[in-house]
């Protein structure tokens, strides 16, 4: 099935919610290109996002990761992955609806730890008890995260493939973001 995308699908969400994973099998379903904000937040320099954090902390971040956000919106349509902070700005989320529509990827809490408890890449989860910083990060994000156009609950039970079939589904239901050829 062939599609056209009208406007960029920005995935919204907690960290281990499967943006980039569920983002990249949603643009090769929709046949659009995907892009990262992270990832390119780490390639302009040259250093990971948990070095940028410890070099110049948080708020530095934050607006370099709007900087990138604006100007990969101002690019073809495609799908974009975000960090999980990111929907936390005004800003980024009045560019986003400007520009795009925001999908949030809703995982509950247990899910989400069992993905990232392994991981060491997650800055934020730097901590003496990382379930309580998850728990504390989930409870006060997700009041942001359902600002999000569009909400795709996540199963612990679909695969990426399933998880991207249903983001489409959803975005079926909007003709201005999304159209069968």
């Amino acid at each position: 099935m062939q599609w056209q995308v009208k406007k960029t699908i920005v995935m919204v969400g907690m960290m281990g919610a499967g943006k980039t994973a569920v983002g990249r099998a949603l643009a090769q379903k929709l046949g659009v290109s995907f892009l990262d904000s992270d990832a390119e937040i780490v390639e302009a320099a040259h250093m990971s996002i948990a070095e940028i954090f410890a070099r110049d902390g948080e708020p530095f971040f934050r607006a370099r990761e709007t900087e990138v956000i604006g100007r990969l919106l101002e690019t073809e349509r495609c799908v974009l992955s975000t960090g999980g902070g990111a929907f936390l700005s005004g800003t980024n989320r009045e560019m986003i609806a400007d520009k795009g529509v925001a999908v949030w990827l809703d995982a509950d809490l247990d899910l989400l730890w069992s993905r990232v408890r392994h991981k060491d890449t997650r800055p934020l989860l730097r901590t003496a008890d990382p379930f309580a910083t998850l728990k504390t990060l989930f409870d006060k994000r997700v009041p942001e995260y359902a600002k999000a156009e569009v909400h795709v609950t996540a199963d612990k039970s679909y695969s990426i493939d399933q998880m991207a079939r249903r983001v489409i589904e959803e975005l079926e239901a909007r003709p201005d973001v999304l159209e069968k050829l």
